[in-house]
């Protein structure tokens, strides 16, 4: 049975916002430890105080409280409603404009409608978020301090730091992401045939996020070093890649 009811894309978007912040949070503590991890370098010449996620965890609680795992967290929600809100929205809407004369989707077209959603909320929304969050991680500020010394330093042209990686990783994230879930519930629903349960909707949440997460981390890694404080280092996009590769080896990406 092929799905040729149009969705409201606003329902999309609506259910998307609230998503966002929920899921914003929840996962925050991971988040910043990722992030940490990210902006590690090994040309440092000093040893990193951790090198894996439980390893950080422990060590953030331990050294600055347990509350220090939410630092960066305000510029996150702040824009994590939005973001969501464009990213299911402008999905829907470009899924709508994709469907064939029966209403079906292949997954190109559908990882086209993600890639599209993610380029978009990353110009709009996530890379001045991401910029703030990134040096407020890193320089252990709060939202306000952090945002004031990216504006004094650098001028508006700082918040937008890394746009062209953010674009990248959260295109091939979204992209990726939207492929998967609507192959999957294709599959898990017979077409249409059966309803999805809240548990196969679970999983298969789940097992999107693990696969686009597996499939762009590299660009995910050149986002955050190109966000950091020491992207001065780099010239651009493209020579973050290569540096991180010559110096670093595949590994770090």
């Amino acid at each position: 049975m092929s799905e040729t009811k149009k969705k409201n894309p606003f329902t999309a978007l609506a259910a998307g916002c609230i998503a966002g912040g929920i899921e914003a949070t929840a996962v925050w503590p991971m988040e910043f430890i990722k992030t940490q991890l990210q902006l590690q370098s090994k040309m440092a010449g000093s040893k990193p105080p951790y090198t894996s996620m439980m390893g950080g965890l422990a060590y953030t609680v331990r050294e600055t409280g347990f509350l220090s795992l939410y630092r960066g967290l305000a510029p996150t929600l702040i824009g994590s409603i939005p973001k969501a809100g464009i990213r299911f929205g402008l999905n829907s809407i470009i899924k709508e404009q994709l469907r064939d004369t029966n209403g079906n989707l292949t997954p190109a077209k559908n990882f086209v409608a993600g890639l599209g959603a993610g380029v978009a909320e990353a110009l709009i929304i996530v890379t001045p978020v991401e910029t703030i969050k990134t040096r407020c991680i890193e320089q252990n500020q709060p939202f306000r301090a952090g945002m004031q010394e990216i504006l004094r330093k650098e001028g508006w042209k700082g918040i937008y730091q890394g746009a062209s990686a953010t674009a990248l990783k959260q295109g091939s994230n979204q992209g990726l992401r939207f492929m998967w879930f609507n192959e999957y519930k294709r599959i898990v629903t017979k077409d249409g045939a059966t309803p999805m349960t809240p548990l196969l909707g679970l999983l298969g949440g789940m097992s999107a996020g693990c696969f686009s997460t597996l499939g762009n981390n590299p660009f995910d890694v050149i986002k955050t070093r190109m966000q950091g404080t020491e992207a001065r280092r780099y010239k651009n996009t493209l020579d973050c890649f290569q540096q991180i590769l010559r110096h670093e080896g595949g590994s770090s990406s």
